[in-house]
């Protein structure tokens, strides 16, 4: 018999709330795509840990945001790329919130250069933070999610991962690594309740993209970027109680580039 879901109730501000039976994480959320997953996320009623590994006062700016919307939020150091991160940040959620039934894994780097350039520890850099974290944090959050027969996972690849982009090498083969990782989780734990997607933004306005060609704009359909909020929008509808029937999906975000 499946566990009681998250009791919800209409918020305030228009929003869908929920009660403190269960929490949110996302990682990388101290700006960016991630600041805006996570305030799409506490405005559904999500007591959400906001995880950063090196700007603390903007991650402390982004509980501050949450928290005079009304909203429930912790600031939550640490490295994906090292092995003993996921237990302390789910942890650390656990115990002040409660089981993590949310969790989206934002946070990466990049370590651009053409393959004949590309050092180990920059191949190495990459792929532990965009790859391996992701696969630490999905193994420790489907615990308290299978056990509580309920839990979504959404992983934030990119349209690099089965796209070609000449420089990005390692950046690629993460991407590409966690939009398969995706399809076979999902098949792993659909029968619990538990449904692991991701999205695939394409070029989105943020710090990370802010040295790339203007010209990339003239292949982009839309004829601009992405917003952070455009893509937490679709963060936000798979991690909702509607999309029970979507997991292994990859939902692209990127103004029809890839189209």
């Amino acid at each position: 018999m499946a566990a009681e879901r998250p009791d919800e109730h209409r918020a305030e501000n228009g929003g869908t709330a929920r009660s403190a039976t269960g929490a949110a994480l996302v990682t990388g959320a101290s700006r960016g795509i991630g600041a805006a997953v996570a305030a799409f996320l506490a405005a559904e009623g999500w007591p959400v840990g906001v995880s950063y590994r090196s700007d603390a006062d903007a991650a402390a700016a982004v509980v501050e945001g949450i928290e005079a919307r009304g909203g429930r939020a912790m600031a939550l150091a640490g490295d994906v790329a090292e092995s003993e991160t996921a237990e302390s940040l789910l942890g650390a959620l656990e115990e002040r919130f409660g089981p993590v039934l949310v969790l989206v894994n934002n946070a990466g780097v990049r370590a651009d250069g053409l393959t004949p350039t590309i050092r180990d520890e920059e191949w190495d850099r990459v792929l532990e933070t965009n790859l391996t974290g992701t696969f630490r944090l999905t193994r420790r959050a489907l615990r308290p999610m299978l056990k509580a027969r309920f839990g979504r996972i959404v992983n934030v690849a990119s349209i690099v991962g089965p796209r070609a982009n000449p420089g990005q090498a390692n950046y690629a083969a993460s991407k590409a690594g966690v939009i398969g990782m995706t399809r076979t989780v999902a098949a792993e734990v659909a029968r619990r309740g538990v449904t692991v997607n991701a999205v695939a933004p394409g070029l989105v306005d943020t710090d990370m993209t802010e040295a790339l060609s203007s010209d990339l704009l003239e292949a982009v359909p839309a004829r601009r970027a992405g917003t952070p909020e455009e893509v937490a929008a679709c963060v936000r509808f798979l991690a909702s109680e509607e999309a029970a029937y979507v997991t292994g999906a990859t939902l692209t975000v990127d103004g029809g580039l890839s189209a």
